[in-house]
């Protein structure tokens, strides 16, 4: 009697699950069907990751934007792409944040507006200043439409972090969950969490090993660097009351000390191996202060502010652009030092830095995804996949596997974020210039719009809530945080004496 009554209750909540459900697609496919403007953009982007307004056709034949949804539908990643006429519909210097906070999804939301083009996304997704590169960097030449955002999408879609959004599977979707998420989160609900806990936890378990071992790969090759760069404030021996020092040399060597205290204190820190990045990031500037620290001194002028050196980044700020092709590569231009240019002319192979694998040494572009959050930090998102085409590191970058999610709170990408948007975490290039939309001025207004859920819809939030509330009790498990390790000054290979890059400023 109690087995009978249990499934009496399951049918009845599956129906009228599906009632609901059946009710709410009906009214939301009615309401896309009506909507304009900014709204039926955001309608459409719920659906699928590109929408071409029927005015702008002849800019993204159908044929080439059903060809990009494809790419970045199989890639997984949160990408949105609008073409759209410059009519007063969508005003330049609002367009982006308004059909961002009418989409209510995280994400990266890429848009031509006639013939000018801009992006920004969710700061959970990708950072405002990766997304400036990356849109300066696809509007140079002034290319057409397709050129423009198929280019914007390959490169994007190895920098995105989160995953698509559920609705793009589904075959329709009110303002907010997707239809097909529902009846199967209701379905799991109501059938049972046993199976959800068990592959949940499994996932999570690899998940965790994967983070685990990408740290402990990290920490070698970040801990010899930030011993090469202690070195090197060892070698140059700057005393800030030393006879001939001035203002500028003292500030660049202030610069120094900071980012070389503050490489060790975010490495200290990490926990995921996305963190590298603000480990490298420190170093880099580190290394340029120094450098011009170095010219001041022996009377050269200060040099220009460049990348490291692609081959090493312990070389320092590259000098010159060289062409290089990797082993069956195709060529392209990368920053390289003084020393690695001479033997790229004289027809010998750079100073690759090499970090160990399985197979024994390898250069750090041919080792693996592991690695990428290290170059990342020295090189840019926006510049970095193009360094890497055609290496081991860069096709993996490529993939919808690399920068996967390792933790971190907030919305990501794919969620549906609703009201909880806020316009100031997303960013991205500047309007005007360039290509860029007429208009000036950043990403203004924009917030979310909640309509409140009525009738049967409203019931379907209110049940799903509760189905929600049970999952996350039964399948979340307390979070774990990971050691990590920094091999004491004492086991390294080469100790710098610490006494001397905390000299302290007069």
């Amino acid at each position: 009697m109690r087995t009978r009554l249990i499934s009496v209750r399951i049918g009845s909540t599956l129906a009228g699950l599906l009632l609901a459900l059946s009710t709410t697609a009906l009214v939301g496919a009615s309401q896309a069907s009506a909507a304009t403007g900014v709204a039926a953009v955001a309608e459409a982007l719920k659906e699928g990751p590109v929408y071409v307004d029927p005015r702008a056709e002849a800019q993204l034949p159908k044929a080439e934007a059903d060809a990009l949804a494809k790419k970045i539908k199989d890639a997984g990643k949160p990408v949105f792409v609008a073409v759209l006429p410059a009519t007063a519909e969508f005003p330049a210097d609002k367009v982006l944040s308004a059909v961002r906070a009418e989409t209510g999804i995280t994400g990266l939301y890429a848009i031509r507006l006639g013939d000018g083009f801009n992006a920004a996304a969710d700061r959970a997704v990708m950072p405002a200043n990766a997304v400036g590169n990356l849109t300066d960097a696809v509007k140079v030449g002034a290319p057409d439409a397709s050129t423009q955002l198929d280019n914007f999408v390959d490169q994007a879609l190895t920098q995105v972090k989160g995953g698509a959004p559920a609705s793009w599977g589904s075959t329709g979707a009110d303002g907010g969950a997707p239809v097909g998420g529902l009846i199967t989160l209701g379905a799991v609900a109501a059938i049972g969490g046993g199976g959800a806990y068990a592959l949940v936890r499994r996932n999570r378990k690899k998940k965790e090993e994967t983070r685990r071992e990408a740290i402990e790969r990290l920490s070698v090759v970040v801990d010899e660097d930030i011993t090469a760069f202690g070195e090197e404030l060892d070698r140059l021996d700057f005393h800030p009351g030393e006879p001939g020092a001035d203002d500028a040399m003292r500030k660049d060597y202030e610069q120094g000390l900071d980012s070389y205290e503050k490489a060790k204190q975010i490495m200290a820190s990490v926990r995921y191996p996305e963190e590298v990045k603000g480990v490298t990031q420190a170093l880099e500037d580190g290394r340029y202060a120094l450098a011009s620290l170095d010219a001041r001194r022996q009377g050269r002028p200060v040099p220009e502010r460049r990348s490291p050196c692609f081959f090493d980044p312990r070389h320092g700020p590259s000098t010159e652009d060289a062409a290089w092709a990797p082993a069956g590569g195709a060529a392209r231009t990368v920053p390289v030092c003084t020393a690695d240019a001479v033997r790229l002319r004289d027809g010998l192979d750079p100073a690759v830095r090499t970090v160990d694998t399985a197979s024994g040494p390898r250069p750090y572009y041919d080792a693996g995804p592991a690695y990428g959050p290290w170059a990342g930090g020295y090189f840019g998102g926006g510049i970095l996949p193009g360094l890497l085409m055609g290496t081991m590191l860069g096709s993996m970058m490529s993939t919808p596997a690399y920068a996967a999610d390792f933790g971190g709170g907030g919305f990501e990408g794919g969620d549906v974020s609703g009201a909880d948007f806020n316009p100031s975490d997303f960013g991205g290039g500047d309007f005007g210039g360039g290509g860029g939309f007429d208009g000036g001025g950043g990403f203004d207004g924009g917030a979310a719009s909640s309509r409140p859920p009525r009738g049967r819809q409203a019931c379907l939030m209110a049940e799903m809530s509760k189905v929600s509330f049970t999952l996350s009790l039964t399948i979340t498990p307390p979070a774990s945080s990971a050691a990590f390790h920094v091999r004491p000054q004492s086991e390294r290979r080469i100790s710098a004496d610490p006494s001397k890059p905390t000299r302290s400023l007069p």
